[in-house]
């Protein structure tokens, strides 16, 4: 019996689109490239981890289009007319506005039991949380609902720690004791 796949997520480029597809058993991605595709499986069982991050040029998107768009239409308005220049500026505002309300783009890393491939699973990170939380429900299923490490959101950047200290050494050695008996 063939196993159904459902479509958990779309990116979309210029040559081409990247699909990722979720069964009961795998999570599949259709990387489609001008007229052919590339089919790559990751088997949920053998899932190490899914890692979704900003990418670090991603304010370049709205940065580039629109501060070209405002010197066009500070062109325009000193050769040709007020209106002309006015339109490409707040064509080029709105569209810096728009990129910047999106949200950063993301890049992403899914490392299984063998390999360790760069795909883009998302296009903006805060669509992300909500794919890997469908991801992580299939991980569970397939593994029985016990796994080996909990998944949590991470708030913060933890400080790491020296390698030779442990956190029992970093309490102050001077702490009170009560007397027990």
């Amino acid at each position: 019996m063939r196993a159904a796949f459902r479509k958990i997520s779309r990116i979309g480029s210029l040559t081409g689109a990247t699909k990722w597809y979720l069964s009961d058993d795998c999570l599949l991605a259709a990387k489609r490239v001008m007229y052919a595709v590339e089919y790559r499986r990751f088997y949920l069982r053998d899932l190490e981890s899914i890692v979704v991050w900003h990418s670090r040029t991603w304010l370049l998107r709205p940065a580039i289009p629109g501060v070209l768009l405002l010197a066009l239409g500070g062109l325009l308005w000193h050769w040709l007319n007020f209106t002309a220049g006015a339109i490409a500026g707040g064509v080029g505002l709105a569209w810096a506005a728009l990129e910047l309300g999106l949200g950063p783009t993301a890049q992403s890393r899914i490392r299984t039991t063998g390999v360790s491939v760069d795909l883009p699973l998302v296009k903006r990170t805060r669509g992300a949380r909500k794919v890997l939380a469908k991801i992580d429900t299939a991980v569970r299923a397939v593994r029985g609902g016990a796994m080996e490490q909990p998944t949590a959101a991470i708030d913060q950047p933890q400080l790491a720690m020296p390698a030779g200290q442990t956190k029992s050494e970093s309490a102050p050695a001077a702490a009170p004791s009560a007397d027990v008996t």
